[in-house]
Order: structure tokens, then sequence, then C-alpha cells
């Protein structure tokens, strides 16, 4: 490891005292490339299983995805609660803790990735599959696709915390870097694996999972390997660092990342749900592939920008109240919102007049998957609006220490109004697929004003973070 003698990088002091605006669109612009980037790369194994494999593999990648998530969410949780320590901790510049906060939170993730999450995952994947009325063709295809993913998650998750950690800390082009080689590799390893290559057998919808964790874990291990014996990033591992756990740490990331975590859960068991209300429908195969291409992959060009830029307010926010400039704080999440609002309405025309253009690229030749995906993007046009705006807000009060509020509005609008919804028309009129679609847009619009509402009431400047001293 370095040696603690010698200086570390400094941080980013723009964040907390230069113009607000440059300061969002500085950790923004990174943070949504990256996204966008990685959506891509999801995108292209949906267009290569679905002209490889068809339909029925692009509805097992959703499938899998969706169960995955609500599993691993848990963990990921874990560097939510680290980002709002870093972020605060910045904002003081007080670097000592955090490389102690970012340190304890790779200790935990190493023992929950490997000793919980692989071999629970690894069993449960079977009876998960069975949750979501896949058919048993796309269960065939998810199963080992899922496995894989269970068992060989650790690099994925390095590559996550790391990317958070500086993120927080004022460094969003170090995992734009990291992340365009991850993708990069990824695709590589895809075009081979997918289809073959000389010797290489194709291995179609597994190969998609395969090239995804090798390339998670060799970009994994080279940025822990910067991240030990590299001075150039903001965040390092030094020497005379405890193995032992620090529960003063360990507790704080567990108080703000748990509600994260049930949160996170609680939206993804949403979409678990909404997905098998999908599969209930008359053409269930073709709703799902149209649904996990539409909503999963596509809907992604606004969703994961927009998540760069609920990572962006959350490290403003908390880095300028661990400044002790609150009204800052405030002004960066209203920038980081109209930002938001600018590519929703942008994606959301293409979205409008060149839906099957879109749909085209994945394969989707069968007449009904292309009606139902043209139907579903129409109505994502107009949810991306509202999605970008709650993700805004949602960082402003995760980034802050608020983690409580996003978890009871994702509870109201994620669960409650789309699934009750789904659930009262299917037992009184019969379910059709605008339907679903209907309640995805009215779930979306609960969710960005209660965020707005929650967030403009301000209890948040009341929050504090502390951890106990060194040992």
């Amino acid at each position: 490891m370095p040696d603690e003698t010698k200086p570390i990088k400094s941080f980013d002091r723009s964040i907390v005292e230069g113009p607000i605006g440059r300061a969002v669109w500085k950790l923004a612009w990174p943070t949504m490339l990256q996204n966008v980037i990685g959506g891509l790369q999801g995108i292209v194994d949906h267009v290569m299983v679905g002209h490889y494999v068809g339909y029925t593999g692009n509805a097992a990648i959703g499938v899998s995805w969706q169960i995955f998530l609500v599993v691993v969410v848990f963990i990921m949780s874990l560097f939510s609660g680290m980002g709002i320590l870093v972020a605060r901790f910045a904002g003081a510049n007080e670097p000592d803790k955090v490389n102690r906060t970012v340190y304890q939170a790779f200790l935990t993730a190493v023992l929950m990735t490997v000793v919980i999450l692989a071999p629970v995952g690894y069993f449960l994947a079977p009876p998960l599959l069975g949750l979501v009325n896949a058919t048993a063709e796309v269960r065939a295809e998810a199963l080992p696709y899922l496995r894989i993913l269970f068992v060989f998650s650790f690099g994925m998750m390095m590559f996550f915390m790391l990317g958070g950690a500086l993120r927080a800390a004022g460094d969003a082009r170090t995992p734009l870097r990291y992340g365009i080689a991850l993708t990069v590799l990824n695709l590589v390893l895809n075009v081979i694996l997918i289809r073959g290559f000389g010797p290489i057998p194709g291995f179609g919808t597994t190969g998609a999972a395969m090239g995804t964790v090798i390339a998670g874990g060799v970009i994994a291990l080279v940025a822990a390997y910067r991240l030990f014996f590299s001075h150039t990033w903001v965040v390092q591992f030094r020497r005379g660092m405890s193995w032992r756990p620090d529960w003063s740490i360990i507790r704080a990331l567990f108080r703000f990342g748990i509600p994260t975590g049930l949160q996170g859960i609680a939206m993804n068991i949403g979409g678990v749900v909404l997905l098998a209300f999908v599969g209930s429908l008359a053409a269930s195969g073709q709703a799902q592939a149209a649904y996990t291409v539409g909503y999963t992959q596509l809907f992604s060009l606004i969703t994961w920008t927009s998540v760069g830029l609920m990572a962006a307010a959350a490290a403003v926010a908390g880095q300028n109240l661990g400044a002790g400039h609150p009204e800052r704080a405030i002004q960066g999440v209203h920038v980081a919102a109209r930002i938001g609002l600018g590519v929703a309405v942008s994606v959301g025309l293409i979205f409008l007049f060149f839906p099957r253009v879109l749909l085209g690229f994945f394969g989707m030749e069968d007449p009904l998957v292309m009606d139902i995906g043209t139907q579903l993007l129409a109505y994502l046009s107009v949810s991306g609006l509202f999605v970008t705006v709650a993700l805004a807000y949602t960082g402003g009060l995760q980034g802050t220490g608020d983690t409580k509020s996003p978890l009871y509005i994702s509870i109201v609008s994620q669960i409650v109004v789309p699934l009750g919804m789904c659930a009262v028309i299917q037992s009184v009129w019969g379910l059709r697929a605008w339907h679903i679609w209907l309640a995805i847009v009215l779930g979306h619009v609960t969710r960005s004003v209660l965020s707005m509402i929650r967030f403009r009431q301000g209890q948040w400047r009341q929050i504090k973070v502390e951890i106990g001293p060194a040992a």
C-alpha cells in the first residue's frame, strides 16, 4: 500500500466554492456519458441475442437482470451509505475519514458478495425465475445467465463501489475512463462469446453473461490495484490500515444505506411483479420481449442519464452540506433537474417519431412485438419527463443523508400506485398491455411530485454524519 507519509491528492474545492452550475455539470457529464455507454453495452447484448437467439433470449436477459437487481441491491445499498459519508467528509475536507470509509465499505462488500450472494443466488435462481411467469423457453435461456451473474458478480460490485467513491469525492472522470474500458472489453467478449469466433463456440444468451462478468472482473482488478498502490486518485488505501472492521463506520454505512437498499428492493420487487403482470397477458412472450427492449433497454437512454444526474446532485448536495453551504445544495439539485428535463425531451421525441427503427435494431421482426413495443415507447416518452425530475430530487435527498423519504416515496409510487392499478383492472375488466404502460407513467408522476415536495421541506439540513476516531 502507499506510504501514509506521502501527500494525498486534494479534493476539488470548486464543487463547494465555484459557480454551482459548473460544479453540477463537472460531475454530471462524465457520469451521464458513462451510464449511456453502459446502457449501449446492454443494448448491443440485446441486439446480438435478438438476432442469434430470438426474442426468447431478449426476454431471458430482461427477466434475469430484474431478478438479479432485486437480490444484489442490498449490497449496493452499502455503497449508497458510503457515498453519503464520502461526500460529506470531502466537503468538510477530511481526507482521512474519506479513505477509512471507502476501505471499510470495500471489506464489507467482499464478505457479502463472496460468502452470501454467490451461493445463495445460485441455489435460489430456479424458484426466482418461477415468480415472474416466464415461459419454459425463457426459463431455459435465463437460468444459466442468472447463475453466472450471481456467482461471478464480485468484479461488477467492486467496479460500482470504486466508481461511487470517486464520484462522491468529486472525481467523475476516472470512473468514466474505466467505464469506457469496461464497455469496450465487454463488447469484444460478447461478440466472441455470443456468436462464436474461430475455435470458440457460440454460447448465445449464456455468452452475454460470460462477457459481462469477465469484463467486470478484469477492470475491477486493475482499478483495485490503482486504489491500493497509486498516489494519483483522490481516494486511496494507505499502509497501516487494519483488516479488522471499524464498527463506527460500518454502522454509519448501514444507517444511511439500508433505507436505500430497501428502496431498491421495493422498486425491483415492483418491477418483478409488473413483469409478472406482463407475463399474464395473452401474448406474454411477445409482451415480455417488447417490455425488455423498450423499458429496460431503450428507456435506459433516459434513466441512465438521469441516474448520472442523481449521482451528481447527491455529490454536490452532500459536499456543500458538509462545507456548510445548504443553499448551494438546493441550487445544485435544481440545476440537475433542468438538465435532466432537456435530455428527456430529446429522447422522448425520438421514441415518438422513430419507434419502429429503434425496435428494429433489436431484431424485433414479429409484427405483434413491434406493435406492443411502439405503443410502450409512446407512453415512455411522457414518463421520462417525470422520472428524470424524480431522480434529481432523490439524489438531493440521499446525498444529504435523507434516505428514508425516498424509500417511502418509492413504496407508494412504484408499488402501491402501478401494481394496485394493474391488480384492480385485471380483476374487474381484464388487463391489457396499455393498462400496464399507463400504470408505469402514473407511478413516475407520483414519484416526481412527492420527491420535489419532500426536498423543498428542507428537513435534510439537520442530518448529522459522524464516525469514531481512527484506531
